[in-house]
C-alpha cells in the first residue's frame, strides 16, 4: 500500500496491529475516522484511553471490572456452589452470552503450556485453590478449550485441589483442538448443560 500521507500510514499501522485487523480493514477505519468531526474522534480516543487507564481486575475471579469486585461476583442471585474455570475473559463473555449458567467464575489468564514457557505459577491457579479452600463451592466446571493445553491444565488443577469436590467439564460438543471462544452460543449452551464428570473421560 502506498500512502500520500505519513500520518495516514502510521494510523493504518496502528489499527492493523490489532488482532484480526488486516491493512485493508485498518485503512477503512482510518478513512472513516477522517470523515468524522474532530470532537467525535476525540471522544473515541478518550474512551479507549480511559478504559485502559481505569480498568480493574476483580480481586475474586479476575474478570475485568470497574471496581474491586466485578458485577458477576457482586450478584447475590449467583450460585456460590459452582465455579466455572475459564482461560480468559473472552470465554467468560461467551458463556455468559448463553444465559445458561448462574454460578461464579475464575479466570486463569491462560493455559499451562511448557512449550510456550507458561507454567502453573504464571496463571491464577494458586488463587483458585485458596478460593476453593475458603468458599462454599462444591462443583468446579472446567470450561477450557479442548486442546492438549486445556486438558493438561484441567488435570493439573484437579490433582492440586485442597478438598474433595465435584469436577465436571463441558461435553465435547466443542470439537477437540477447537477454541472455545469461537463456538456458537447454541453449541456452547448444550455443552454446558450436558457437562460430564472428568472421571468419565
Amino acid at each position: 500500500m502506498n500512502f500520500s500521507s505519513q500520518l495516514i500510514e502510521e494510523a493504518v499501522q496502528a489499527f492493523a496491529s490489532l488482532p484480526g485487523i488486516g491493512k485493508k480493514s485498518a485503512l477503512r477505519m482510518v478513512l472513516h475516522l477522517l470523515k468524522q468531526e474532530e470532537k467525535e474522534v476525540s471522544l473515541f480516543t478518550e474512551r479507549i484511553k480511559e478504559m485502559r487507564l481505569k480498568i480493574k481486575f476483580c480481586q475474586t475471579c479476575f474478570n475485568v471490572s470497574d471496581s474491586e469486585q466485578c458485577a458477576i461476583c457482586l450478584q447475590q442471585s449467583r450460585r456460590g456452589t459452582s465455579i466455572c474455570i475459564v482461560e480468559s475473559i473472552r470465554e467468560l463473555i461467551a458463556i455468559e452470552s448463553t444465559q445458561q449458567y448462574n454460578g461464579l467464575y475464575h479466570v486463569l489468564g491462560g493455559l499451562i503450556s511448557p512449550l510456550d514457557g507458561i507454567g502453573p505459577d504464571d496463571l491464577k491457579i494458586n488463587q483458585l485453590l485458596k478460593r476453593i479452600e475458603h468458599e462454599e463451592a462444591n462443583e468446579l466446571i472446567f470450561a477450557l478449550s479442548p486442546t492438549l493445553e486445556g486438558d493438561t491444565t484441567t488435570y493439573y488443577i484437579s490433582k492440586k485441589l485442597p478438598k474433595p469436590i465435584k469436577i465436571t467439564t463441558l461435553s465435547r460438543g466443542v470439537a477437540f483442538g477447537g477454541e472455545l471462544e469461537y463456538a456458537d452460543e447454541m453449541t456452547l449452551a448444550k455443552s454446558l448443560q450436558n457437562r460430564i464428570s472428568i472421571e468419565d473421560l
